[in-house]
């Protein structure tokens, strides 16, 4: 593993560590440890991948390298969010997430330029439809933050576990946020996607294509009921999570079973 990977996998786990200790919970402008150490393990994630994309003469977006990309925007995302609110919950999850990614691309891929990525139309989709997939993967985060809090109202247990959490009502609206962001994203992935397609079977392409649309369908209905009727609460976490499971299937279901099964190029 190079150094490079190395030095990104210890900052982003001891980012996720510090991300807990007292007085790291509520930031004032760029003050808290954790923010400077996972920005630091994100920019030398960043530069494992741009190395070895220089190396290879191409892009590589293959099924690690994807899924540490993946990881590296969820990164960016929490981080993001932390330049004004309190994002070290998403980060104890999120940073240890793109550490393990990152170390088995490291580790288990097989660095190869992705062909069709050559193409900078096709980089420039690839590039929407990962940052879709990793907004919709911190929404699900964030559904999933939302649904333990409400579970603990509702018991009325309350422990100090519980100071750590956002307001529920905050935790809510960046939950509907981040899905109108990824939902804008993956309708742009939908569209520029289909300038590319020429036969969705013979580009192997129709399992992937239908768990998208599926999954648009389903982030779509959630937005127009959360306008129209005021959804919230467990039918937003349930749909949410749905949509996700959608994505994954579409995703990284079809990644996995062409290019580490079948071994094609997917």
């Amino acid at each position: 593993m190079s150094p490079l990977a190395l030095g990104a996998l210890a900052a982003y786990l001891t980012a996720a560590v510090a991300s807990r200790l007292p007085g790291q919970r509520d930031r004032h402008g760029l003050a808290a440890v954790w923010w400077w150490l996972g920005m630091t393990a994100l920019v030398l994630h960043a530069v494992q991948h741009y190395t070895r994309w220089q190396a290879l003469g191409g892009v590589d977006l293959h099924f690690f390298a994807a899924l540490s990309l993946v990881t590296a925007a969820m990164s960016a995302i929490t981080l993001l969010l932390g330049l004004n609110r309190d994002s070290s919950l998403l980060a104890i999850v999120a940073f240890p997430m793109a550490a393990l990614m990152l170390g088995l691309y490291a580790l288990l891929g097989k660095p190869t330029p992705t062909p069709a990525a050559q193409d900078w139309r096709i980089t420039l989709h690839a590039a929407i439809a990962l940052l879709a997939y990793a907004t919709l993967n911190i929404a699900a985060l964030m559904a999933i933050l939302l649904f333990v809090q409400e579970r603990a109202l509702r018991a009325r247990r309350l422990g100090e576990w519980m100071l750590g959490f956002p307001p529920l009502v905050l935790v809510e609206r960046l939950l509907f946020q981040l899905i109108a962001v990824g939902f804008a994203l993956l309708t742009a992935t939908l569209l520029t996607g289909v300038l590319f397609v020429e036969d969705l079977f013979a580009q192997q392409l129709v399992h992937k294509t239908v768990l998208s649309i599926a999954a648009w369908l389903v982030f779509g209905a959630l937005l127009l009921g959360r306008w129209r009727r005021g959804w919230r609460g467990r039918r937003a976490v349930n749909l949410t999570l749905a949509g996700m499971a959608l994505l994954v299937l579409g995703f990284v279901g079809s990644k996995f079973v062409l290019e580490l099964v079948l071994e094609r190029a997917a």
